[in-house]
């Protein structure tokens, strides 16, 4: 049976075996340029090996073994000399099977990531120069608190690094979490995050069932968490096209739960959680083997992504969340003297929002 390691994705952390790494796909096992023939059908046996034996659904896994066979059969990777080029042309034909994002054949060179300058890190002193993802924690004109996160990172690690974070936020008036540039993480920190933006009452968010093990894992909200809950206070979450894998599950989780507004633009659509396995000639395939079933839909954002509430592009979401947080202050404001400085905040909001809406058409007009 395969062994469940983490990914870019969600982990069970009781699958992890010890001296396991967070991220074993970027683990470095061995150079890799050139592919021989006998290589590349080692790949291939142990390729369809494992998605028969792992694969979340099994009918899928025989229709991609079929298709393997079918390309082998025809001559399809004969001329493939190159194991990056090997490796991009599995990814394909995998994909174009299962439309299965996470499902991703790779070189050791090939290091995910939403933000391709900074890939995920590879060492726990990685993670720790990185912040474990908490790259910004600012408060905004208006007391508007911002956390642009951009991982999910092993809540056993950067637990700290996220109660400081959220106790620093406490204080604001409106919260906006930016996952734009977040590819994924570990579904405990996830759970973490969320547990300050709801009561001590365990709210029921999301459950991973593995093949594998045939077995669900339940995550609620926990019950105590250190510092400050961010309750009754409107919270926002931007989204981009590469927010990804678990920080689809944290959109998707505060947008069933109606705890916060989703502002930017369709995420990724990666909903499998798995674990990667090593292949041949340094190659490894991620395997997902399990998928996520969110408690009020019944279903995931495999494929389709999470819709946003208020759709807008990338570059637009983080303007237009404090445009609408800010009417929202000044709605419910009852002191004069405040509203009348949220009145001013919110005047520059909507002019940074105009402005760049504009930027584009003006563009678009110059070209014609």
């Amino acid at each position: 049976m395969l062994t469940l390691l983490a990914h870019c994705t969600f982990l069970l952390l009781a699958a992890l075996p010890t001296g396991g790494s967070l991220f074993p796909d970027l683990d470095d096992v061995g150079p890799s340029s050139t592919i021989s023939a006998e290589e590349k059908a080692q790949v291939l046996d142990s390729l369809v090996e494992h998605l028969r034996a792992e694969y979340v659904f099994p009918d899928v896994a025989e229709t991609i073994a079929k298709a393997i066979a079918e390309k082998r059969a025809a001559g399809a990777y004969d001329s493939i000399g190159d194991a990056d080029v090997f490796a991009k042309r599995l990814t394909e034909d995998l994909q174009r099977v299962s439309h299965d994002k996470h499902l991703r054949v790779r070189t050791p060179d090939d290091r995910p990531s939403s933000d391709k300058k900074r890939p995920f890190p590879r060492t726990d002193e990685e993670f720790r120069r990185r912040n474990h993802g908490f790259e910004k924690v600012e408060i905004l004109p208006g007391n508007i608190g911002y956390l642009d996160l951009r991982m999910f990172a092993r809540s056993d690690l950067a637990g700290d690094t996220a109660a400081a974070a959220m106790s620093f936020l406490a204080n604001a008036d409106a919260l906006v979490i930016d996952l734009r540039k977040n590819g994924g993480g570990q579904p405990e920190m996830v759970q973490l995050l969320c547990s300050y933006l709801f009561p001590p009452e365990p709210v029921h968010l999301n459950d991973l069932y593995f093949r594998p093990l045939d077995e669900t894992k339940q995550y609620w909200t926990l019950p105590w968490v250190p510092g400050p809950r961010f309750l009754e206070k409107d919270v926002y979450v931007l989204t981009s096209a590469s927010t990804f894998s678990g920080a689809e599950e944290c959109a998707y989780d505060l947008k069933t739960q109606k705890r916060a507004t989703i502002v930017g633009e369709t995420t990724g659509g990666g909903a499998h959680p798995g674990g990667n396995v090593p292949l041949a000639a340094g190659l490894t395939v991620f395997v997902p083997s399990g998928r996520a079933i969110n408690p009020v839909t019944k279903t995931d954002w495999e494929g389709t992504g999470v819709e946003p509430d208020v759709k807008v592009p990338a570059d637009l979401a983080l303007a237009t969340a404090r445009e609408l947080a800010l009417k929202k202050l000044v709605e419910g404001c009852k002191d004069e003297g405040r509203k009348a400085e949220l009145a001013d905040v919110l005047a520059d909001a909507s002019r940074e929002v105009a402005s760049s809406k504009a930027q584009p058409a003006a563009a678009a007009a110059r070209a014609k």
